[in-house]
Protein backbone atom coordinates (compact mmCIF):
# COMPACT_ATOMS: atom_id res chain seq x y z
CA UNK A 1 0.00 0.00 0.00
CA UNK A 2 1.27 3.73 -0.61
CA UNK A 3 2.69 5.61 2.08
CA UNK A 4 0.80 8.51 3.63
CA UNK A 5 1.33 11.62 1.11
CA UNK A 6 3.01 14.26 3.65
CA UNK A 7 3.68 16.92 0.84
CA UNK A 8 1.76 20.19 1.66
CA UNK A 9 0.99 19.11 5.86
CA UNK A 10 2.22 20.32 8.33
CA UNK A 11 3.16 18.20 11.48
CA UNK A 12 3.43 19.12 14.91
CA UNK A 13 6.53 17.32 17.10
CA UNK A 14 6.94 17.65 20.53
CA UNK A 15 10.40 16.47 22.24
CA UNK A 16 12.17 16.89 19.17
CA UNK A 17 15.38 17.75 20.52
CA UNK A 18 16.68 14.37 20.25
CA UNK A 19 16.14 10.88 20.15
CA UNK A 20 12.45 9.75 18.65
CA UNK A 21 11.22 13.22 18.28
CA UNK A 22 14.09 13.75 16.31
CA UNK A 23 14.07 10.77 13.94
CA UNK A 24 9.61 11.44 13.94
CA UNK A 25 11.25 14.94 12.38
CA UNK A 26 13.68 13.73 9.79
CA UNK A 27 11.34 10.87 8.76
CA UNK A 28 8.39 13.13 8.13
CA UNK A 29 10.62 16.20 6.30
CA UNK A 30 12.13 13.00 4.14
CA UNK A 31 8.56 12.30 3.04
CA UNK A 32 7.75 16.27 2.46
CA UNK A 33 6.08 17.04 5.44
CA UNK A 34 6.63 20.67 6.86
CA UNK A 35 7.46 20.10 10.82
CA UNK A 36 7.17 22.76 14.16
CA UNK A 37 9.75 21.08 16.54
CA UNK A 38 8.88 21.31 20.27
CA UNK A 39 10.92 20.92 23.08
CA UNK A 40 13.20 23.28 26.08
CA UNK A 41 16.61 23.20 24.08
CA UNK A 42 16.02 25.64 21.52
CA UNK A 43 19.47 25.43 20.65
CA UNK A 44 19.08 22.27 19.50
CA UNK A 45 15.79 22.42 17.86
CA UNK A 46 17.25 25.61 15.39
CA UNK A 47 19.90 22.96 15.16
CA UNK A 48 17.94 20.35 13.54
CA UNK A 49 15.49 22.43 11.78
CA UNK A 50 18.57 23.96 9.86
CA UNK A 51 19.22 20.55 8.94
CA UNK A 52 15.64 19.47 7.62
CA UNK A 53 15.05 22.64 5.71
CA UNK A 54 18.56 22.46 4.00
CA UNK A 55 18.54 18.69 3.20
CA UNK A 56 14.93 18.28 2.59
CA UNK A 57 13.70 21.86 1.51
CA UNK A 58 10.74 21.72 4.29
CA UNK A 59 9.80 23.90 6.91
CA UNK A 60 11.03 23.57 9.95
CA UNK A 61 9.92 25.78 12.57
CA UNK A 62 11.03 25.56 16.33
CA UNK A 63 9.45 26.48 19.26
CA UNK A 64 10.81 26.16 22.82
CA UNK A 65 8.63 25.32 25.14
CA UNK A 66 8.86 23.63 28.48
CA UNK A 67 5.95 20.79 28.30
CA UNK A 68 5.87 20.64 32.29
CA UNK A 69 4.48 23.92 32.74
CA UNK A 70 0.56 23.85 32.81
CA UNK A 71 -1.65 24.83 29.71
CA UNK A 72 1.40 23.90 27.31
CA UNK A 73 -1.73 22.95 24.27
CA UNK A 74 -3.59 26.48 24.87
CA UNK A 75 0.18 28.27 25.11
CA UNK A 76 1.84 25.88 21.88
CA UNK A 77 -1.71 26.67 20.26
CA UNK A 78 -1.09 30.44 20.23
CA UNK A 79 2.51 29.76 19.82
CA UNK A 80 1.21 28.19 15.72
CA UNK A 81 -1.55 30.57 15.11
CA UNK A 82 1.16 33.53 15.54
CA UNK A 83 3.28 32.01 13.27
CA UNK A 84 0.39 32.06 10.73
CA UNK A 85 0.67 27.84 10.80
CA UNK A 86 -1.69 25.42 9.79
CA UNK A 87 -1.03 22.43 11.54
CA UNK A 88 -2.91 18.53 9.89
CA UNK A 89 -0.44 15.98 12.20
CA UNK A 90 0.60 15.76 15.67
CA UNK A 91 3.18 13.56 16.91
CA UNK A 92 3.13 13.66 21.20
CA UNK A 93 6.38 12.39 22.17
CA UNK A 94 7.53 14.18 24.72
CA UNK A 95 7.82 12.30 27.96
CA UNK A 96 10.38 11.24 30.76
CA UNK A 97 10.57 8.44 33.13
CA UNK A 98 11.40 8.37 37.09
CA UNK A 99 12.58 5.07 39.07
CA UNK A 100 12.95 3.52 42.14
CA UNK A 101 10.55 2.77 44.89
CA UNK A 102 7.33 4.78 44.99
CA UNK A 103 7.85 5.82 48.48
CA UNK A 104 11.25 7.24 47.79
CA UNK A 105 10.37 9.40 44.63
CA UNK A 106 10.92 13.18 44.73
CA UNK A 107 7.07 14.50 44.90
CA UNK A 108 7.71 17.44 42.82
CA UNK A 109 9.35 15.00 40.33
CA UNK A 110 6.46 12.87 40.10
CA UNK A 111 4.33 16.24 39.33
CA UNK A 112 6.38 16.82 36.18
CA UNK A 113 6.35 13.65 35.40
CA UNK A 114 2.72 13.02 35.11
CA UNK A 115 2.22 17.09 33.36
CA UNK A 116 4.84 15.66 30.85
CA UNK A 117 3.91 12.51 30.23
CA UNK A 118 -0.09 12.66 30.61
CA UNK A 119 -1.71 15.81 31.34
CA UNK A 120 -0.02 18.32 28.83
CA UNK A 121 -0.34 14.96 25.97
CA UNK A 122 -3.98 15.57 26.77
CA UNK A 123 -3.83 19.13 26.93
CA UNK A 124 -1.58 19.40 23.18
CA UNK A 125 -4.15 16.98 21.37
CA UNK A 126 -7.37 18.68 23.01
CA UNK A 127 -5.77 21.99 21.86
CA UNK A 128 -5.47 20.70 17.98
CA UNK A 129 -7.86 17.71 17.81
CA UNK A 130 -10.30 20.03 15.80
CA UNK A 131 -8.06 20.99 13.02
CA UNK A 132 -6.58 17.63 12.73
CA UNK A 133 -9.74 16.04 12.10
CA UNK A 134 -10.84 18.50 9.83
CA UNK A 135 -8.39 17.81 7.50
CA UNK A 136 -8.62 14.52 6.81
CA UNK A 137 -5.38 13.60 5.94
CA UNK A 138 -3.00 14.18 8.46
CA UNK A 139 -1.90 11.98 11.47
CA UNK A 140 -1.78 11.65 15.22
CA UNK A 141 0.61 10.24 17.11
CA UNK A 142 1.01 9.52 20.75
CA UNK A 143 4.32 7.35 21.91
CA UNK A 144 3.62 5.07 25.17
CA UNK A 145 5.96 2.52 26.09
CA UNK A 146 6.11 -1.31 26.44
CA UNK A 147 5.52 -0.45 30.18
CA UNK A 148 1.72 0.36 29.10
CA UNK A 149 1.35 -3.09 28.82
CA UNK A 150 2.22 -4.13 32.41
CA UNK A 151 2.36 -2.61 35.91
CA UNK A 152 5.69 -1.62 36.32
CA UNK A 153 7.10 -2.00 39.90
CA UNK A 154 10.05 0.59 40.40
CA UNK A 155 8.62 2.55 37.37
CA UNK A 156 5.38 3.01 39.05
CA UNK A 157 4.54 6.37 38.11
CA UNK A 158 6.12 6.55 34.53
CA UNK A 159 3.95 2.82 33.58
CA UNK A 160 0.79 3.86 34.87
CA UNK A 161 1.23 6.95 32.46
CA UNK A 162 1.98 5.08 29.79
CA UNK A 163 -1.02 3.21 30.12
CA UNK A 164 -3.40 5.73 30.20
CA UNK A 165 -1.81 7.33 26.80
CA UNK A 166 -2.67 3.48 25.40
CA UNK A 167 -6.06 3.46 26.44
CA UNK A 168 -6.53 7.32 25.99
CA UNK A 169 -5.16 6.89 22.34
CA UNK A 170 -7.07 3.72 21.47
CA UNK A 171 -10.18 5.39 22.39
CA UNK A 172 -9.31 8.47 20.16
CA UNK A 173 -8.35 5.71 17.15
CA UNK A 174 -12.27 4.89 17.42
CA UNK A 175 -13.43 8.17 17.51
CA UNK A 176 -11.62 9.35 15.15
CA UNK A 177 -12.47 7.05 12.08
CA UNK A 178 -15.15 8.88 10.14
CA UNK A 179 -12.68 11.46 10.03
CA UNK A 180 -10.03 10.30 8.14
CA UNK A 181 -7.27 11.17 10.80
CA UNK A 182 -5.29 8.23 11.48
CA UNK A 183 -4.58 7.96 14.94
CA UNK A 184 -1.87 5.40 16.74
CA UNK A 185 -0.36 4.63 20.14
CA UNK A 186 3.29 3.65 19.54
CA UNK A 187 5.18 1.76 22.08
CA UNK A 188 8.49 1.51 21.49
CA UNK A 189 10.98 -1.02 24.08
CA UNK A 190 14.42 0.06 25.18
CA UNK A 191 15.64 2.22 22.54
CA UNK A 192 18.83 4.15 22.05
CA UNK A 193 17.87 7.51 23.65
CA UNK A 194 18.88 10.16 26.28
CA UNK A 195 15.73 8.65 28.89
CA UNK A 196 17.52 6.41 30.38
CA UNK A 197 20.33 9.48 31.67
CA UNK A 198 17.00 10.48 34.05
CA UNK A 199 16.93 7.27 35.61
CA UNK A 200 18.23 7.08 38.73
CA UNK A 201 19.14 3.04 37.92
CA UNK A 202 20.31 4.16 34.51
CA UNK A 203 19.72 1.62 31.21
CA UNK A 204 18.61 -1.82 31.33
CA UNK A 205 19.65 -4.98 29.98
CA UNK A 206 18.02 -6.29 26.50
CA UNK A 207 18.20 -5.95 22.99
CA UNK A 208 17.93 -1.89 22.14
CA UNK A 209 16.03 -0.55 19.04
CA UNK A 210 17.47 2.58 17.40
CA UNK A 211 15.05 5.08 17.29
CA UNK A 212 14.79 5.32 13.41
CA UNK A 213 13.69 1.97 13.79
CA UNK A 214 10.62 2.97 16.13
CA UNK A 215 9.52 5.10 14.21
CA UNK A 216 9.66 3.20 10.58
CA UNK A 217 7.78 0.99 12.59
CA UNK A 218 5.02 3.51 12.95
CA UNK A 219 4.90 4.66 9.89
CA UNK A 220 4.64 1.59 8.12
CA UNK A 221 1.22 1.20 10.34
CA UNK A 222 -0.16 4.55 10.00
CA UNK A 223 0.66 4.00 5.92
CA UNK A 224 -1.49 0.53 6.12
CA UNK A 225 -4.75 2.43 7.07
CA UNK A 226 -6.15 3.25 10.31
CA UNK A 227 -6.25 -0.47 10.95
CA UNK A 228 -4.92 -0.28 14.07
CA UNK A 229 -5.38 1.52 17.07
CA UNK A 230 -1.48 0.87 17.92
CA UNK A 231 1.59 -0.91 17.45
CA UNK A 232 4.42 -2.15 19.85
CA UNK A 233 7.48 -1.64 18.01
CA UNK A 234 9.96 -4.75 17.74
CA UNK A 235 8.53 -8.65 17.21
CA UNK A 236 9.87 -9.46 20.03
CA UNK A 237 8.91 -6.19 22.03
CA UNK A 238 5.29 -6.82 20.47
CA UNK A 239 5.46 -11.05 21.86
CA UNK A 240 6.29 -9.79 25.57
CA UNK A 241 3.46 -6.94 25.70
CA UNK A 242 0.44 -10.30 24.88
CA UNK A 243 2.04 -11.95 27.66
CA UNK A 244 0.02 -10.72 30.44
CA UNK A 245 -2.94 -11.80 28.30
CA UNK A 246 -2.18 -15.20 29.62
CA UNK A 247 -1.69 -14.78 33.30
CA UNK A 248 -3.48 -13.61 36.33
CA UNK A 249 -3.25 -9.75 37.48
CA UNK A 250 -1.02 -11.13 40.30
CA UNK A 251 1.46 -13.52 38.03
CA UNK A 252 1.87 -10.51 35.67
CA UNK A 253 3.03 -8.04 38.19
CA UNK A 254 5.10 -10.21 40.20
CA UNK A 255 6.76 -10.97 36.63
CA UNK A 256 7.39 -7.66 35.81
CA UNK A 257 9.24 -6.94 38.85
CA UNK A 258 11.01 -9.93 38.52
CA UNK A 259 12.25 -9.11 35.45
CA UNK A 260 12.94 -5.24 36.03
CA UNK A 261 15.44 -6.28 39.04
CA UNK A 262 16.83 -8.61 36.90
CA UNK A 263 17.66 -6.54 33.97
CA UNK A 264 18.98 -3.53 36.64
CA UNK A 265 21.33 -6.03 38.35
CA UNK A 266 22.67 -7.39 35.17
CA UNK A 267 23.90 -4.24 33.68
CA UNK A 268 24.87 -3.20 37.57
CA UNK A 269 26.91 -6.29 37.72
CA UNK A 270 28.25 -6.13 34.04
CA UNK A 271 29.70 -2.09 35.07
CA UNK A 272 31.53 -3.35 38.01
CA UNK A 273 33.64 -6.07 35.88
Amino acid sequence: MAGIDFSSQSTIVTGASSGIGAAFARALATRGSDVILVARRLDRLRQLASELERDHGVRATPIALDLSRRDAGQTLAGEVAARGLAVTGLVNNAGFGTDGPFHEEDPDRLQDEIAVDVANLVDITRAFIEPLRQSGRGILVNVASMAAYAPGPDMAVYSACKAFVLSFTEALWYESRPSGLRVLSLAPGLTRTEFFDDLAGGAYHGSYQTPEEVVAAGLRSLDRGNRRPSVVSGRGNALATALPRFLTRRRTVLFSGTLGARSRDTVAATANR
